[in-house]
């Protein structure tokens, strides 16, 4: 890992998810279930969000019964959206590019601390050409357990060298907000899919629309 000397207040940037995904992937979790004849409740997919592999597994099953094919709809959830990336690659949020020239021209240090396995974010990140960017690089299956739980949080952390409360972590999902809170980083949220609800918001998480807004507000922090 190579970082600054220059670098004052580390920033971690959450996950492929500034690339804009989840809506895609929630569309082919949707349509994987139809390709192998069984029903999918549309709603479960904003439950999965920011989760691992394991805890979306975990989480398909439980809202079935047993006889119900989890392992045929992961393979064929994963198998569908890896076609989507490699054949269209990834579209990025706007703001994206801006947000990590500027941490880079300001010396600030870039990791990525992402629900999805390791293997796969690098996939997605190179398609979208921000792996270079990044200090660090951590996958959810590189965890015990992955958000809400603080752990990766705190592994991407440690990888760069420097204290949780120095850290932000840039988030578009309850879970990672919740995750990035228990490890004692400030949390910044653009929402995709799903709105923060009463009870994020009465954390304090500051809400923004869009990474430019997330920038503004970085840039305004006290060096």
């Amino acid at each position: 890992m190579a970082m600054s000397s220059r670098v004052r207040r580390p920033l971690r940037a959450r996950s492929a998810r500034s690339a804009t995904s989840a809506p895609i992937w929630a569309a082919v979790l949707v349509s994987a279930a139809r390709t192998i004849g069984v029903d999918f409740d549309p709603a479960l997919p904003h439950r999965l969000i920011g989760r691992t592999f394991t805890d979306c597994r975990a989480l398909i099953a439980a809202a079935h019964d047993d006889r119900y094919p989890v392992d045929a709809l992961m393979a064929g959830w994963h198998a569908a959206y890896d076609a989507i990336v490699e054949r269209e690659g990834v579209a990025l949020k706007p703001g994206a590019i801006d947000l990590v020239e500027w941490l880079a021209a300001e010396g600030i240090a870039r990791a990525v601390a992402t629900s999805t396995r390791r293997a796969r974010a690098l996939v997605k990140l190179e398609h979208a050409a921000l792996a270079r960017h990044m200090h660090a690089i951590v996958g959810g299956d590189e965890v015990a357990f992955g958000k809400p739980a603080p752990d990766i949080f705190l592994a991407t952390a440690s990888r760069l060298g420097v204290a949780p409360a120095r850290c932000v972590v840039i988030e578009d999902s309850t879970a990672g907000v919740a995750g990035a809170q228990a490890a004692g980083m400030a949390a910044i949220m653009v929402p995709d899919l799903v709105p923060p609800d009463a009870a994020l918001r009465a954390t304090g998480v500051l809400v923004v629309e869009t990474l430019a807004q997330a920038r503004a507000h970085l840039a305004a922090l006290p060096r």
